[in-house]
């Protein structure tokens, strides 16, 4: 665990002024040239009433906790840039990530800046927006703004949190999740609400499935070729405030059938909410991203990227590749890496990723993977003896703790003679033993 202190200039506010809310809230960053940003966006909402109720369902997936872990950040982030904003946040227990998306129709304004940063959700705050009614007008301030009007009096607002490790690496890979994940059934707004009126009461365990009979969506405990699993069908209800806004709701899953995703559309807007498999099991922040993570990311191409692009851009892997004279064999593994460290996140309905940059310092995010630095020790060590290679197929022996592992790479299918892979048969990620054999094989 890693203690993250807040250093807010103020608390976000909303004060009522001839008859328009103002919103105003306040930023704050790890990263020190964005931190400096006083404002990244002022204007008006065109729909403030549904993006009231979004905010809402976002402050209550970052205040939930499905697991051992009690809720503790609780403040989601921002990314501000290319005419639109985007909040996102996970649960403290890392199984539950939700972004809403905020395209340019739904605001009208000025983007004087772009970034991403945390922005604080404080209970007064929340508590005003719970009470803005249909038709009321809010101009929002994403940072102060000089000609905002602020009642309270300046000052730091120190919001000292205990970070779990694991919440930025579920926020780093989830993109990697998402990339993964195909539509497999969209309802309209009747749909919708007959579904989540059958949802099951009270903490239910075990599994269950979204499918499809004569029309009509259920959810149902037996697995059929088309339905769509939900483990934790409880965390759904995260969604109940805004079911009765929603024009259409999609439904993802990934290839292995393991996580889902659910997007609600509005309109203007559209929230999305991503579901680890089980409630007592978070994103494997890892385990997804260590797949792609055998060749290291030059940093000065970190950095190039981020005077290229703009926070919420269109990242095209293609055009890049062109315009930079990259392989494009390399170029996807950019493209993997920069997701695995916050640098990209992923866009369902346009199936491409976009920019931005988390509010966390770069060695921070480097430094929470383990598995991948004792994978690199054994490289270092020479504990790894490649004692088979022909074209696709691998076969090596890794030094373990009083014992030696066998390691086989076979095109895409990887077998380890340790625990880890005894145990989870790759479900949360590589072993660090075949880790280990493909860094060395990548050099």
């Amino acid at each position: 665990m890693n203690d993250l202190l807040y250093n807010y200039q103020d608390v976000s506010t909303l004060n009522k002024t001839k008859g328009i809310n103002n919103l105003v809230m306040a930023h704050q960053t790890e990263i020190a040239e964005v931190n400096n940003i006083p404002c990244f966006f002022w204007g008006s909402l065109t729909d403030p009433f549904v993006t009231a109720k979004c905010w809402s369902t976002i402050a209550k997936v970052v205040r939930s906790s499905f697991g051992p872990i009690p809720p503790s950040l609780r403040d989601p982030i921002v990314t501000a840039g290319s005419e639109r904003m985007r909040f996102e946040g996970f649960s403290s227990c890392n199984g539950v990530y939700v972004r809403l998306d905020m395209k340019p129709e739904s605001i009208d304004g000025e983007f004087i800046a772009s970034g991403t940063t945390n922005v604080d959700f404080n209970d007064p705050m929340l508590n005003a927006l719970n009470a803005i009614q249909k038709n009321e007008k809010v101009t929002l301030a994403v940072g102060q703004h000089d000609v905002q009007v602020i009642t309270t009096k300046a000052k730091v607002v120190e919001k000292k949190v205990t970070l779990p490790p694991r919440w930025i690496k579920g926020l780093t890979s989830v993109q990697l999740y998402l990339a993964d994940m195909e539509q497999k059934f969209e309802l309209n707004k009747m749909q919708t609400i007959q579904l989540f009126q059958n949802l099951p009461k009270g903490n239910v365990k075990g599994e269950f499935y979204i499918t499809k009979r004569v029309g009509k969506f259920m959810f149902s405990t037996l697995q059929t070729a088309d339905s769509v699993r939900i483990g934790g069908i409880h965390r759904l209800r995260l969604l109940e405030g805004i079911l009765s806004l929603v024009d259409k709701m999609q439904i993802y899953e990934s290839s292995d059938k393991e996580t889902c995703a659910i997007v609600c559309e509005f309109g203007k807007m559209q929230l999305l909410m991503a579901f680890s498999p089980d409630a007592y099991r978070g994103f494997s922040g890892e385990g997804k991203a260590l797949e792609n993570m055998t060749e290291n990311v030059p940093m000065e191409w970190v950095y190039g990227l981020n005077s290229l692009l703009k926070a919420n851009e269109s990242f095209d892997p293609t055009m890049l590749s062109i315009e930079n004279d990259i392989d494009f064999g390399t170029m996807e593994q950019l493209t993997s890496s920069l997701s695995s460290m916050g640098l990209l996140g992923f866009d369902l309905e346009n199936r491409s990723h976009f920019y931005r940059r988390l509010p966390f310092k770069t060695e921070r995010i480097l430094s929470l993977n383990p598995r991948l630095k004792n994978a690199q020790k054994l490289i270092q060590n020479e504990e790894i003896q490649i004692v088979t290679q022909r074209p696709n197929y691998i076969e090596a022996q890794v030094k373990g703790t009083g014992v030696t592992h066998r390691v086989v790479i076979d095109g895409e299918k990887n077998h380890c003679t340790c625990n880890w892979f005894t145990n989870y048969q790759g479900k949360r990620g590589i072993c660090k033993h075949v880790l280990g054999v493909k860094i060395l094989m990548e050099k």
